[in-house]
């Protein structure tokens, strides 16, 4: 069945309008996935990536792959690409679940002998997913949505010490046009300081722990309502990162514009400090993380703010995750707004074996304090099948919707996630 699953996927690959050596591999833009169930007015969810985010775990996967030695895939003519390519994919085996991956990682590198680019990493990220919403009223709702569909070129200049991404977003979007949406992560970056890097372009500021985050390590087919509501949506400034045993963080400067609609509409800071106090024990404790952050700016002369908490434990096969924000108003990607808003969400996993996850998570959302008893809970259990790592992941989601201002309501969520 594994071998059939496999033939499938190349074959899509060679199916798709842009030729298998062309082809892109993503980092983490995903497009806007509806939000659950009753979030009325929202932006659905979009993807995040890897190298947009301060903790410590994306920093390893921000690397271009570096080849030292000369590529016999290469020389390999089509019809043989695709064959190596359905064996060495069927042979592939990724235990690490905490990063992104891709299953054509090497396959879809090339390095350069001259000229001032070394190698570029060209992939392309695919979620999609078959949903059931069950509502008390009986307006039952079948869909099935491909979520994401992005393209990024990553680059990696001779010397190794800078980098670039071009990231493309081609999912079909409702919200905003296609060429504004398209162009996501724009950005080149240096790391000539030891133990930081500076970015210069479009990326995804650090706004909340899981606002920030890789699209392609999300526990769940949604983010949480407020990552979905007040982070995740990528702006145009100069960020530095830093990464320290103990500490690591994420400082950057933006213009208060997403996707590219106006021009400098006001400045924004945000800011995340992760602290790592066991960091040094060597997981005999298990791992802690204590994080905090705040996004504030101005748009249009109107001011808003988010400040965000968030702790983090694990240890050996289980995990469990707390995050709490509150918002003067906030520029995240369900749009720029003056409510006061706040909410917060835990999450607990525990690992069965090295393919089987299973997780909890219970999300509490205020969108707007000024009203009363308008309260919306998420109550979300899942499972995560790791095929091949992050790089094949099946999800099955059941989510219980219970909205203070509105019917309740089910949803039972199907997904996969491809990175190839």
């Amino acid at each position: 069945m594994k071998k059939i699953l496999y033939v499938l996927i190349l074959t899509l690959i060679t199916s798709c309008p842009v030729k298998c050596e062309d082809a892109i591999l993503l980092e983490e833009n995903i497009v806007h996935e509806e939000t659950v169930i009753q979030d009325e007015g929202l932006v659905p969810d979009e993807a995040v990536l890897d190298v947009d985010i301060p903790h410590e775990e994306l920093f390893e996967i921000r690397e271009i792959p570096d080849i030292s030695k000369p590529q016999k895939f290469e020389t390999y003519t089509f019809k043989e690409r695709v064959s190596k390519g359905v064996e060495d994919v069927y042979k592939l085996q990724i235990e690490n679940t905490r990063v992104p991956s891709c299953l054509l990682k090497d396959q879809l590198t090339k390095k350069f002998d001259k000229g001032p680019v070394e190698s570029v990493h060209i992939w392309t990220g695919l979620k999609m997913n078959m949903s059931e919403d069950i509502r008390e009223n009986g307006d039952n709702n079948t869909t099935f949505r491909m979520n994401v569909i992005n393209n990024f070129i990553d680059g990696k200049f001779r010397g190794g010490k800078e980098n670039f991404r071009i990231m493309l977003d081609t999912t079909p979007q409702n919200n905003v046009s296609f060429m504004q949406y398209l162009f996501q992560d724009l950005y080149v970056d240096t790391k000539r300081i030891p133990h930081h890097r500076i970015l210069i372009g479009n990326s995804r500021p650090s706004v909340g722990y899981e606002g920030s985050g890789s699209a392609y390590t999300l526990p769940f087919a949604s983010r949480s309502q407020i990552a979905r509501n007040f982070g995740t949506v990528r702006k145009f400034g100069v960020r530095v990162m830093g990464n320290y045993p103990l500490i690591d963080y994420d400082l950057g400067g933006f213009s208060s514009d997403t996707y590219f609609t106006e021009f400098f509409p006001g400045a924004e800071f945000d800011g995340w400090v992760n602290i790592k106090p066991l960091a040094k024990t060597d997981g005999k404790y298990g791992i802690l993380k204590l994080g905090g952050g705040i996004a504030t700016g101005k748009r249009h002369g109107e001011d808003f703010t988010v400040s965000s908490a968030y702790v983090g434990y694990e240890y050996k096969k289980f995990r469990i995750k707390a995050e709490y924000a509150n918002a003067n108003g906030s520029n995240g990607l369900s749009g720029f707004t003056t409510k006061n808003r706040q909410g917060w969400t835990v999450t607990a996993y525990y690992l069965i074996n090295k393919k089987l996850e299973a997780i909890v998570r219970y999300d509490e959302f205020d969108p707007d304090k000024s009203i009363g008893n308008n309260n919306k809970r998420e109550y979300t259990a899942g499972l995560s099948w790791y095929i091949k790592g992050q790089a094949l992941k099946l999800i099955l989601n059941y989510v219980f919707c219970q909205n203070q201002a509105a019917s309740d309501s089910h949803r039972i969520v199907l997904g996969m996630q491809i990175a190839l």
